[in-house]
């Protein structure tokens, strides 16, 4: 029980330290561009941050679900998670690299549950294709409708016989509305390691790069007969709600990684009857399936929000200042650019790299001023960081769970 409310603290600390450690990724060009001042632009992320992560469950899931074996998992491996993302993100936000905070948390859970289950590779689910069917509602043919005598349907869900065939028909509630059929929809689901990390950590900024270029060829077309005092004004004006949607869009993806950890932390000591005798004031803490309660989304929320608010000024220096020098136009092109990737990849459940796609995307918006605008041994820098961060939280994780289990703490 304590092991659990210890983990609970440091998942906090962890989201507290992504907060300031990934600030940089929604303000630094608003800051670099003179839009914001510094305490402007943590002010408004940290709000946006608080309100994104209330927003959804799908990537809290993935952590929680879909890279590891859950019978491996305990307190113990999970508090050796977190000190390796915890160590690694530190360890860059010390020498300015805009590294993971997403990936560190992810090699940290990989890595410390290998360890635990003495380098066994099954316990990582690398790869999984599955067959998802779905019933979903579809406007019902005509032909079906003039075969039946619709008048005696009730508002709800009807089964109706066509020929041989039993179809399902939603009929609404009142004269507003189509009837509706419930028709089987089969999709391909692609989940695990490999497809839900490791193949957008390669994705995702190149698609910022791609789509920064492009959007920001756009607007040069549009308003290349602008005055530069009319196009600074008008972007400087934008770039508030960009930065305020990159913002959220962080939240949203980010602090739900953390949801996951605490959930999935739960979940496995209810399984294991860890709370069996627990207080009633305590109970909150059951959670039988791996369902992400209120409490859970609220204390990250806050954590991240926080963590915001106390600002990131080496990673901000790096991203805003050391890529490329940005004009207001450039600072909303690069947030526009990332906020759609991220909003993309958070509905999809894919635990994405903030920082890899906003990185991109000023990589591809300051292209369009000429190649050699990027200063890319700066670059260079940042993917070193980020090729290194999965192997070295997990390592620090592996190698936590190794001398706890030599101490036989597991």
């Amino acid at each position: 029980m304590t092991l659990v409310i210890c983990v609970i603290i440091i998942a906090l600390v962890f989201e507290y330290i992504n907060g300031f450690h990934d600030t940089a990724n929604a303000v630094a060009t608003s800051v670099a561009t003179r839009v914001m001042t510094p305490a402007q632009a943590i002010a408004m992320s940290a709000i946006m941050n608080l309100v994104g992560a209330l927003a959804g469950v799908a990537v809290a899931k993935t952590i929680g679900q879909g890279l590891v074996e859950t019978q491996y998992i305990n307190s113990v491996t999970m508090i050796c998670a977190l000190l390796g993302a915890i160590f690694w993100n530190l360890f860059t936000w010390w020498f300015g690299l805009p590294s993971s905070s997403s990936h560190a948390l992810i090699g940290g859970l990989c890595g410390a549950t290998l360890g635990a289950a003495q380098n066994n590779l099954h316990a990582i689910k690398w790869a999984e294709t599955k067959v998802v069917t779905k019933m979903m509602a579809i406007p019902a043919p005509k032909e079906i409708l003039d075969s039946i005598n619709t008048s005696i349907l009730a508002p709800g869900t009807n089964a109706v016989t066509v020929g041989t065939n039993t179809i399902n028909l939603v009929v609404p509630d009142g004269a507003a509305g189509k009837i509706m059929m419930l028709a089987p929809h089969t999709s391909v689901e692609h989940t695990g390691l490999i497809y839900k990390v490791v193949l957008p950590m390669f994705i995702a900024p190149t698609m910022g790069i791609v789509i920064g270029f492009i959007i920001m060829a756009i607007l040069l077309v549009i308003f290349r007969n602008a005055t530069p005092n009319f196009v600074n004004k008008t972007f400087g004006k934008m770039q508030w709600l960009s930065a305020a949607w990159m913002s959220f869009e962080h939240g949203h993806n980010d602090a739900q990684k953390t949801m996951g950890i605490i959930t999935l932390t739960l979940f496995a000591a209810t399984q294991q009857k860890i709370f069996e005798n627990v207080p009633a004031s305590l109970s909150f803490l059951k959670t039988p399936t791996f369902e992400i309660a209120l409490w859970v989304k609220v204390i990250c929320a806050t954590a991240i929000a926080a963590g915001t608010a106390g600002g990131g000024w080496r990673i901000i220096k790096t991203m805003g200042k050391h890529v490329f020098k940005m004009m207001p136009i450039h600072g909303f092109a690069a947030q526009t650019t990332a906020a759609t990737v991220i909003g993309i990849a958070s509905a999809s459940g894919i635990p994405l790299s903030t920082t890899h796609v906003i990185a991109g995307s000023i990589m591809g918006v300051g292209a369009t001023k000429r190649l050699n605008a990027v200063k890319w041994t700066v670059a260079e820098q940042m993917l070193w960081a980020w090729i290194l961060t999965l192997p070295a939280s997990g390592g620090v994780a592996w190698l936590c769970v190794t001398v706890a289990r030599m101490l036989n703490l597991t």
